[in-house]
């Protein structure tokens, strides 16, 4: 079966404001590919695909409460070939949102990385990753 795998599609990111979303995935770089909606019982469930970092995000704002439960993402990775760079970028950005003051060198993790995580508007970690 993995034979007719692609590759990654998307990965669905819970957002409490969806405007609020956009405007910090494009100040980062990324850009919306398409806009629309779901009817549910609750009212209708805005969602929105965004190009960034080589990957799809699927912004989900819920009618409701935002469900925050077991099976959420707790972050993704966007792999970058130079990760002081990209952190310089991001806080060029006006994002101020790192979660640690350093970024975490782990050289015997996988063949060896560093990382350093930072978060969207929503709560969503986002890890910058490059593996060394």
């Amino acid at each position: 079966m993995s034979e007719r795998y692609l590759g990654l599609g998307h990965v669905a990111v819970y957002t409490r404001d969806m405007e609020e979303s956009i405007a910090f995935y494009e100040k980062l770089g990324g850009s919306v590919k398409g806009r629309g909606g779901v009817s549910t019982p609750a009212g209708e469930k805005k969602l929105a695909l965004m190009s960034y970092g080589g990957i799809t995000l699927e912004l989900i704002q819920s009618p409701g409460a935002m469900p925050m439960g077991e099976g959420n993402v707790p972050h993704f990775a966007i792999l970058v070939d130079d990760l002081d760079a990209a952190a310089a970028e991001v806080r060029a950005a006006g994002v101020d949102t790192f979660l640690t003051p350093e970024k975490k060198v782990l050289p015997d993790l996988f063949g060896g990385l560093q990382n350093w995580f930072f978060t969207g508007p929503s709560g969503e970690q986002i890890e910058l990753l490059q593996m060394l």
